[in-house]
């Protein structure tokens, strides 16, 4: 602070900085204020931030008049100490004490005027007012330097504060907190008026006025935030002076067409403008402000990088006015790489699009094209941008438009020709496009055709594709392997889907599936959509790494897709939303989360799960290290919030912690994954080993003393496998544990540790150059104080110690974290190396006991057909059987079974159906049910699914028909004769109408009544319990002619299973004379 005139007394400099207690006094000057013309009077000259103040010498002080620096426009030092200041009210003019007093007055409006904006904000002159302005130091390190580049943020701080006191207002100190701090700690250019909505809208104002001479920020941002009128005033007079603003975005900003026409003026007076993005959408603009900004933009010498003008209600006359504004200025066709036209219905479709396609058919710069929602004409944009941008458009738009205006049913050339030759493309959406069969074909066929592209994402949903379009896919996407995610949504494929998705399967570069919405059949097709779907993700080459189903509406059958994520290894993002699975869907989830290593992201919600269903997941993720990221279910979670608040929020939070724990580095616990994978590869072959074991070895027992030479060699080599085969049930431990052993001092923990060493030694020596060059450049700026601080406490010193690096640090960086991460990658090849030679080995140790036992059986029916004569068992019979009447029925399963599922593809297919969660009993009606509950009262599996097919399984034959009886009692229809109901429901097409017979007579002539048998037959039990139902004769899997017998009334009455699988109910009466054969 200037030292104060001897003439002022202390009370009175006490009074005015009470007085402007706001701001802190900087300088006081007992000044001669020129009150009239050669009238001085005297006055005290105080001096703030940015306002100068006259005071009378009175005491308390009173301010008499003050002006703020911007309101200065000439500022003159004269002879004899005099300064003339000009401002907007007037001029001011005042004697100094001495010519110092003049000089620090000078230093401090011009230091003001240069931190609000760059350059000379008024004229400055030393010498007469009409002398021409005297040389200034503008150095970096001058008092009146005019450079804002060591200030913050480009001094948007101080600007903000001296408009606030030119405009009267008070200053927001959390605004320049937040510049100075978050935007500059994040070097942020972005200006966002989003961060102050908060505050009134003449703040917003004062900050985008801020801006004007403001050369930090590149970018002024507003999204869906109506702004007032005052603060668009700001933003025209920011954009007239600012020669450092290059892109605007009001998007959604409540612009008028007034605005856009002022903003059109306001390009053509700044002629140092540097905008070339520029973002209007979602503003009602018309074609009013469009007509006067593509005026504007013809002289726009460097043209415009950015566009977007969405949903702005422009016309097709509009368009065209644009269209002929790209065309006629050439720096748009090198300089444009984004525009968007898209949500404006209806501007594609007229012949004034002609100027916008002219365009794009000429050589351009276009990267990101949208022009979702204008009917635009696809093939003829297509066959414009073919010869405009084909090989450096990475963005295409074209939703909600039509393919082609003209009816026919060959496909449009520019289909297949443009996405033959495109270079760079990685998206295309052509959702809620009704694309013609032809079209899809003859995209397909490009895409097919194209060796440049890769990993595209291709949108078609909401296609209408229906059958046919899933026909044309599953003919031609095979030969696509540039697509990397496909999106077929909402297509009506439904019952197409069975043949669709394993087709869709085939295509090994696809990554990113989506299929929701396609799901509208009845229940029995879905369960067969999902399991076609489920082997699609269950396939050891399946490619897919993200799967979304939502909005399918599966309800209860989501679990057929849920069981198999819990041992699927490929799927790492899985949408599960707008399903309605219920708490049970959560359930089925949780227990494949609880086994799941490769999930890193699922999206559910809208679901109906409750509290207790988030409380499953919760559990779940205890156990779960893998997973990352979980979408919020705003839709159930506010459900279950009201009916249980507490325990759904307590639950969240738990579930929260479990992702934020996954989310840092740790370790996995590979036990588990261990103990996972040891069931699926072992526990799926062992059944099978130890059965082929047990008969293998009573084979070789029995075929002990045959003396033939190759039989003992087929025995010597019976027993080496079967020695193997007990070996290799240890197999998979003993090579995990190998692994696990040399892993823990192996080369890579010691490639680490040697690492750890030479980065700790490096950390030092780069400290050390930074050190000494930290020291040399203080000691080069400040030598004095250098010299002065080496004296008191020998800094250097000190600071060498604080500037050291633990060596724990780095070593558990590099060990505990680098390190962690790789070990744990390192595992799970492990594990995938350890799964792979285990499931070889024992495929190999089943195929050749398989032979073996094939074999050696052959040898027993030799050596019995030899020692019996015919007719006349004997002892070769006895040799044969001694190891094997003891299990006989068992055997005989065995041998169907071996002899039809031995194959290494069965094998796997066994494991793969091992890695799935069987289907529980909550689905009503389901097969599986069937079977559990027939096989509780002793019908054989299988029966029940039997009885809907006339073909045989592929597990059986028609062998066992041979061993059902063929003369009995003939089978009748024992309600034949029972009258129906006439027929109600119209006959459906195709079927001839029948008229119910007039009557029906009996034999004797008599009519027969209605209601003939009527009570009987509601009174008459057909069966009894459910234990007297017929049990399966051993002798045969086929044969269920077993009869069992019970006495009701005292007559006789048999259930009988004829091979057809048809039920019959006999009395004792019906078998009086007829013989039927008793088993």
């Amino acid at each position: 602070m200037a030292k104060p005139s001897v003439e002022l007394t202390r009370e009175l400099q006490d009074s005015i900085r009470r007085c402007l207690s706001q701001g802190a006094v900087l300088q006081q000057h007992h000044v001669k204020l020129e009150t009239k013309p050669k009238k001085f009077e005297d006055r005290v000259l105080a001096l703030t931030s940015w306002r100068l103040h006259l005071f009378l010498l009175k005491v308390p002080a009173k301010v008499e008049s003050s002006f703020n620096v911007l309101e200065i426009r000439a500022f003159n030092t004269l002879s004899q100490n005099q300064i003339l200041v000009e401002t907007e009210r007037g001029m001011v003019s005042m004697r100094l004490p001495s010519a110092e007093s003049v000089d620090q007055v000078t230093r401090h409006v011009s230091s003001a005027l240069s931190k609000v904006c760059p350059g000379p904000g008024c004229l400055i002159r030393r010498g007469n007012a009409d002398t021409p302005e005297g040389p200034r130091d503008t150095s970096p390190n001058s008092e009146t330097s005019t450079s804002t580049t060591h200030s913050v943020c480009g001094g948007f701080s101080e600007t903000y504060a001296a408009l606030c006191d030119y405009n009267g207002l008070h200053c927001r100190e959390e605004v320049q907190w937040d510049v100075d701090t978050i935007y500059h700690a994040e070097d942020n250019r972005e200006f966002n008026l989003l961060d102050f909505s908060h505050l009134e809208s003449r703040d917003l104002a004062l900050m985008v006025a801020a801006l004007a001479y403001n050369q930090w920020f590149t970018k002024l941002y507003c999204k869906d935030l109506r702004l007032g009128s005052e603060v668009l005033e700001q933003v025209l007079h920011t954009l007239s002076k600012s020669g450092s603003l290059e892109e605007l975005v009001l998007d959604n900003a409540g612009l008028k067409t007034d605005f856009v026409q002022k903003l059109a003026g306001v390009f053509g007076e700044n002629g140092s403008c540097v905008l070339h993005a520029l973002t209007l959408s979602h503003n009602p603009i018309e074609d009013k402000g469009f007509l006067s900004l593509s005026q504007q933009l013809l002289c726009f010498p460097s043209g415009l990088t950015k566009l977007c003008l969405a949903k702005t209600a422009i016309s097709p006359r509009g368009l065209q006015a644009l269209g002929q504004t790209f065309g006629a200025n050439p720096a748009f066709a090198s300089s444009l790489r984004y525009l968007d036209l898209s949500k404006n219905p209806g501007l594609l479709a007229t012949d004034e699009a002609n100027a916008l396609y002219s365009f794009l058919a000429q050589p351009n710069a276009l990267v990101h094209l949208d022009l979702s929602g204008t009917d635009c004409v696809i093939d003829l944009l297509l066959g414009a941008l073919l010869h405009g941008c084909c090989s450096h458009l990475t963005y295409l738009n074209l939703a909600r438009n039509s393919c082609s205006h003209r009816k026919g049913r060959e496909a449009p050339p520019a289909f297949k020709q443009f996405f033959s030759s495109a270079y760079t493309l990685s998206h295309v959406n052509l959702s809620a496009t009704k694309l013609p069969l032809e079209a899809l074909r003859a995209l397909l066929q490009g895409l097919s055709l194209n060796s440049h592209l890769s990993d595209l994402h291709l949108d078609l949903s909401s296609c209408e594709l229906r059958s046919a379009g899933a026909q044309a896919l599953q003919e031609q996407l095979g030969a696509v392997t540039c697509v990397g995610s496909l999106d077929l949504s909402d297509n009506g494929f439904d019952s197409d889907l069975l043949t669709l998705v394993p087709a869709l399967g085939k295509n090994k570069s696809l990554k990113h599936l989506f299929l929701g919405k396609n799901f509208n059949v009845k229940a029995k097709t879905l369960e067969e959509i999902l399991h076609k779907l489920v082997q699609l993700i269950q396939e050891e080459d399946c490619s897919l790494q993200s799967l979304s189903v939502a909005d399918s509406r599966l309800k209860l059958r989501t679990s057929i897709l849920i069981n198999a994520l819990g041992s699927n290894t490929c799927l790492a993002k899985v949408d599960l939303s707008g399903n309605g699975m219920e708490d049970i869907g959560a359930k089925m989830l949780s227990k494949a989360l609880q086994i799941n290593s490769s999930l890193r992201t699922i999206l559910w919600d809208r679901n109906n799960t409750s509290a207790l269903g988030f409380l499953d997941i919760a559990r779940a993720l205890e156990s779960n290290h893998t997973l990352r990221f979980m979408s919020f279910p705003v839709s159930d979670i506010s459900q279950a919030y009201r009916s249980a608040p507490e325990r759904t929020e307590d639950v969240w939070q738990k579930i929260q912690w479990c992702l934020v724990r996954n989310n840092h580095s740790q370790t996995c616990p590979q036990e588990q994954a261990f103990r996972l994978q040891q069931g699926l590869v072992t526990s799926s072959a062992e059944q099978m080993l130890q059965r082929l074991c047990g008969r293998v070895q009573e084979e070789v027992r029995a075929l002990r003393l045959c003396p033939l030479e190759p039989v003992q060699d087929e025995l010597l080599y019976a027993r080496d496998l079967i020695k193997d085969a007990k070996n290799s049930r240890a197999l998979f431990p003993s090579l995990y544990e190998l692994g696990h052993v040399l892993a823990n001092d192996g080369p890579v923990r010691q490639r680490l540790e040697s690492v750890a060493s030479e980065v700790s030694k490096a950390v030092d020596k780069e400290l050390q150059v930074i050190l000494e060059s930290m020291v040399s450049l203080t000691q080069e700026l400040c030598p004095v104080a250098m010299r002065v601080a080496e004296g008191h406490n020998k800094m250097l010193s000190n600071v060498a110690e604080r500037v050291t690096v633990p060596r724990n640090f780095i070593r558990g960086a590099l060990l505990e974290q680098a390190g962690q991460d790789i070990q744990n990658k390192l595992d799970e090849v492990k594990l995938s190396v350890v799964t792979y030679l285990t499931s070889s080995i024992v495929d190999e140790i089943l195929q050749e006991l398989y032979h073996s036992h094939k074999s050696l059986a052959r040898h027993l029916t030799q050596l019995r057909t030899l020692s019996d004569p015919p007719g006349c068992p004997g002892q070769g019979q006895d040799l044969s059987s001694r190891g094997r009447g003891r299990n006989h029925d068992h055997e005989e399963t065995t041998d169907d079974e071996l002899g039809t599922n031995i194959d290494t593809m069965a094998i796997k297919k066994q494991k793969r159906c091992r890695k799935i969660r069987p289907v529980s009993a909550f689905i009503s009606g389901s097969p599986q049910d069937m079977e559990s509950q027939l096989g509780n009262l002793g019908i054989p599996p299988g029966w029940f699914s039997g009885l809907g097919g006339s073909q045989p399984t592929a597990s059986g034959s028609w062998e066992g028909l041979s061993e059902l009886p063929t003369h009995g009692y003939k089978l009748r229809h024992q309600t034949q004769g029972r009258p129906r109901p006439p027929r109600t429901t119209p006959p459906g097409p195709g079927r001839p109408s029948q008229m119910p017979a007039p009557g029906t007579r009996q034999e004797n002539g008599m009519a027969t009544r209605l209601d003939e048998g009527l009570e009987d037959f509601f009174s008459r039990r057909v069966l009894e319990e459910s234990s007297r139902l017929p049990r399966v004769c051993p002798g045969g899997a086929r044969s269920l002619g077993e009869a069992e017998r019970s006495c009701r009334g005292g007559a006789w009455e048999e259930t009988s299973v004829c091979g057809k699988g048809c039920w019959r109910i006999t009395t004792g009466q019906e078998r009086q004379g007829h013989h039927l054969p008793e088993n």
